[in-house]
């Protein structure tokens, strides 16, 4: 994956476009991503019990990845990611970093 938790990311399209937040969670499968503050959805939830009020949750629904872009912790800029393979000294197996297409350094 392109994206991992903990990562900063600007969103492309839809109505937080321009907003930045980090990853919570990243739904491998489906392609999806879950920003911290982000895409916010209420949830209607019926009273459980006799005499309890019912409530509206407010929580970040996933976003496809297709629709953010990681940004970059050098430049500080949204930028594509790609991979580099890169032999540690002292190791054998080399190591899969990402690296930013613009400033390329790793991430």
């Amino acid at each position: 994956m392109k994206i991992k938790v903990g990562d900063k990311v600007k969103i492309l399209t839809g109505k937080d476009k321009g907003k930045v937040g980090q990853v919570l969670q990243v739904l491998v499968t489906e392609k999806k991503a879950v920003i911290e503050g982000l895409n916010l959805i209420l949830k209607h939830q019926r009273p459980r019990k006799m005499g309890e009020k019912g409530q509206r949750i407010q929580f970040p629904a996933p976003i496809n990845l297709s629709n953010v872009s990681l940004i970059c912790p050098k430049c500080g800029e949204p930028a594509r990611v790609g991979f580099k393979l890169v032999v540690p000294t002292g190791q054998t197996k080399p190591v899969k970093n990402r690296i930013c297409h613009k400033c390329r350094e790793v991430i």
